[in-house]
């Protein structure tokens, strides 16, 4: 099932169902909204109206007008995600029972290579990542221990928990307490690009926590329980989640805190911050994207990954 948010006039999701006003169509580009560079400290911003544009192949989305931010060389350098900085958290406990198949989906092969690797060595490529920690079932350690040699990061397991949540919560704790972001992924995600990580690591670090989405393609509806239409949701304020997501240490760790210490359930990692009533951007990525959950999924990962789109 995917995660749907509601995109606030700032940029950042909201949990809040009040009419939203014109301006939450205007979107504005994260290095406007950090939350961590004090006001005098940042260099002048020059701002450029341009015309949004749309994604999606087929229609135009209605929201028009975007601003876009750009910074001098000051403000790029703050920006800056730091080399060997970045701890990636590989959730490969699932079980996978929607595939129907004798294994975990994440690890059935795609195009000859087990789905998980695919995401296991874009990461392993990247300047910026120090370490993996895989959360996997022991009896699937050697299929990421096999590709060991050919990695230069650090590599690390720790135990899947009952819930996703337990999942990540173990995973952090086998993190470099050196680390200055914690990236979370789907290892069912195999087709995540090293440029959308660069670009939601970055907003991550500007703003303690981003996620990777997509604007919602399809009309939303609201039912009761009865299955009655409630309303029609404004889709131009909706966005389905993806990983990864890319929180601040410090601040997973005090989301975990509150968490733990009331029982609270979540279905997303970066939900654990929002119960802190921080701020959470969302990054824009791309639509192949996707989640390995059925064979259909199996097959258009394969299609997407044949034509190189």
């Amino acid at each position: 099932m995917a995660l749907l948010v509601k995109l606030n006039h700032f940029g950042v999701s909201s949990s809040s169902t009040a009419a939203l006003t014109p301006k939450s169509s205007v979107t504005v580009s994260s290095h406007c909204l950090s939350s961590q560079i004090p006001h005098s400290k940042l260099p002048p911003i020059n701002l450029q109206l341009s015309r949004h544009r749309s994604h999606f192949a087929t229609k135009k989305r209605s929201c028009d007008i975007g601003i876009r931010c750009s910074l001098d060389s000051g403000a790029q350098t703050l920006a800056t995600v730091k080399d060997k900085s970045v701890s990636v958290i590989l959730l490969s406990g699932g079980q996978g029972k929607r595939m129907g198949a004798s294994m975990p989906k994440q690890y059935l092969p795609l195009l000859g290579q087990p789905i998980a690797l695919y995401s296991f060595f874009t990461f392993a490529d990247m300047n910026e990542v120090k370490e993996i920690v895989v959360v996997c079932d022991p009896s699937y350690k050697d299929i990421f221990e096999d590709s060991k040699e050919k990695i230069h990061v650090n590599l690390k397991f720790a135990l899947p928990g009952k819930e996703r949540q337990d999942s990540v919560y173990n995973g952090l704790q086998e993190t470099d307490e050196h680390s200055e972001l914690v990236c979370i992924h789907d290892s069912a995600r195999p087709l995540v690009t090293s440029g959308d990580v660069e670009k939601v690591l970055k907003d991550g670090w500007l703003n303690g926590a981003a996620v990777l989405g997509v604007p919602v393609k399809a009309t939303i509806k609201e039912a009761n329980t009865k299955s009655f239409v409630v309303r029609t949701l404004d889709r131009k304020t909706l966005w389905e989640m993806q990983t990864p997501q890319v929180i601040k240490p410090e601040l997973l760790k005090k989301g975990f805190a509150l968490v733990n210490s009331e029982g609270l359930e979540v279905t997303d990692d970066v939900s654990i911050v929002e119960h802190l009533k921080h701020p959470v951007y969302i990054t824009e990525g791309s639509y192949t994207n996707i989640k390995v959950t059925t064979p259909d999924d199996l097959l258009l990962a394969e299609r997407i990954l044949n034509t190189g789109a």
